[in-house]
């Protein structure tokens, strides 16, 4: 039975409503308010970012360390020798000042500028020194006692302040070219490291998508000098060749044990047919002809498995050629949309059949293929699929439940959807039941076409 379907709109309620109101959304809500998820952006997370902010840090405190310690040490040496000069002036200011002779130049006697503190430290009898800065110079004193008043030497400061200020400049510059020139070295190691990791991951994600043929081919694997990506792209290409070899050697096997097995069910099928008729003949020819059916499932599976199958694509219209496949069976066939898709009819025909089939076998009635533009969906009203096949695909030879089968129809429906590069995807309907979903490829151009097959 076929139904077909028109997607219609339905008018606007009658009494001015805006008809069906969204639920509130938080997400929504809190964006409309400018309230936004702080999220760190994905690149924080690489590895070369990591690196270069260690890198950065490190540098930075590395050169905050070392400028510190210059800084300290050159100050120090720079205030210790103006200190000794002023000092060593004191000492002749003080000279001519008991020979009563006058005072040579940056010599005084209670000047008013002297600054307190050292006015008192040289009134308390002892000797001392200060820097101050005033009117962009700087000026080094010298104090000491005389007769009960401050006797005081100076020396301008000014070069040796900026010598001090000219050093912490550059410090600063050179600190933040060496810590450039740094990152950059850094981040070109770190650069060549990760591109190799990532050259390694597409490697082990062909592996996973069924390349496998894939390998790194890491030149320093075979090295004496391998660093420890060589060893991971060695250990991943070591898996992949130990991983094709038993693959290899399953499919041939399969292949084998399906061709020697099918010339004597091939005789056993010609003496079946000679038994008489009765029940026990016809037991006998049931499970000749299963023996028979599972035989040639698993030479298919095994030229899918070889990746040597050719594809004889046409153009043919879905609606009619999904129909034409259901009608062997009590299959509902909904015709949504129709299209032209472009496909190997044999095997979209085999797809279609491995699906229905399995949906009347291990689900239950009513079992209904819709057909929307290029994607079919079939689906029944059963249990649905189990877990393990809905999250990971179909299993051969693997069923639940006592359910009858080899686990291989849909395997061969998965593999041959491949061939034919459509998408088959599996789950559950919410009410109950499986669904599977075949997405094909769409054949463009429909002027182009004469009419229906």
């Amino acid at each position: 039975m076929t139904l077909r379907e028109e997607n219609l709109e339905l008018p606007p309620p009658r009494d001015g409503s805006a008809g069906p109101r969204r639920a509130p959304d938080p997400a929504h809500d809190r964006a409309a308010h400018g309230e936004h998820p702080m999220r760190r952006p994905a690149w924080t997370a690489t590895l070369a970012w990591k690196a270069a902010v260690f890198i950065t840090v490190m540098c930075c405190a590395l050169a905050a360390l070392l400028g510190v310690l210059v800084h300290v040490s050159v100050t120090r040496q720079t205030v210790a020798d103006a200190r000794a000069r002023a000092l060593d002036r004191l000492t002749d200011v003080t000279a001519a000042y008991k020979a009563g002779q006058p005072l040579p130049p940056g010599g005084g006697l209670d000047p008013p500028d002297l600054p307190a503190p050292l006015r008192e430290l040289a009134l308390s009898g002892e000797r001392g020194t200060l820097v101050v800065g005033h009117g962009g110079r700087s000026t080094m004193w010298a104090a000491g006692p005389a007769d009960g008043r401050a006797l005081t030497a100076q020396i301008d400061y000014t070069l040796s302040a900026h010598t001090i200020g000219h050093l912490d400049r550059s410090i600063l510059w050179s600190s933040a070219l060496a810590i450039t020139a740094t990152l950059m070295v850094g981040a070109f190691a770190v650069t060549r490291v990760t591109r190799r990791l990532h050259q390694t991951a597409q490697v082990a994600r062909r592996i996973s998508a069924g390349d496998l043929d894939a390998r790194v081919n890491d030149p320093r694997t075979d090295s004496r000098h391998r660093d420890e990506v060589a060893t991971v792209s060695g250990a991943l290409d070591h898996m992949a060749a130990t991983l094709q070899d038993k693959l290899l050697s399953e499919q041939r096997f399969t292949a084998d044990v399906a061709h020697e097995l099918r010339t004597p069910l091939t005789g056993l099928h010609a003496a079946a047919e000679l038994l008489p008729p009765g029940r026990p003949s016809e037991l006998v020819r049931d499970r000749v002809r299963e023996m028979r059916s599972l035989t040639e499932d698993l030479l298919e599976i095994s030229r899918l498995d070889a990746g040597g199958e050719r594809v004889e694509l046409d153009v043919h219209r879905l609606g009619p050629l999904a129909e034409r496949v259901a009608r062997a069976s009590a299959t509902e066939v909904r015709i949504v949309r129709d299209t032209y898709v472009e496909t190997d009819k044999r095997r979209l025909e085999r797809v279609l059949g491995n699906l229905i089939a399995n949906a009347h076998r291990h689900g239950a009635p009513p079992v209904t293929l819709t057909v929307d533009g290029p994607e079919v969906t079939v689906r029944d009203h059963g249990p649905g699929y189990p877990g393990y096949l809905v999250d990971h695909g179909p299993q051969r030879f693997r069923t639940e439940g006592g359910a009858k089968g080899h686990g291989l129809g849909l395997t061969i429906a998965l593999g041959q959807a491949a061939v034919i590069r459509a998408r088959l995807a599996f789950g559950n309907a919410p009410d109950g039941g499986a669904v599977a979903r075949l997405t094909l490829p769409e054949y463009a151009h429909i002027e182009d076409l004469d009419g229906p097959e």
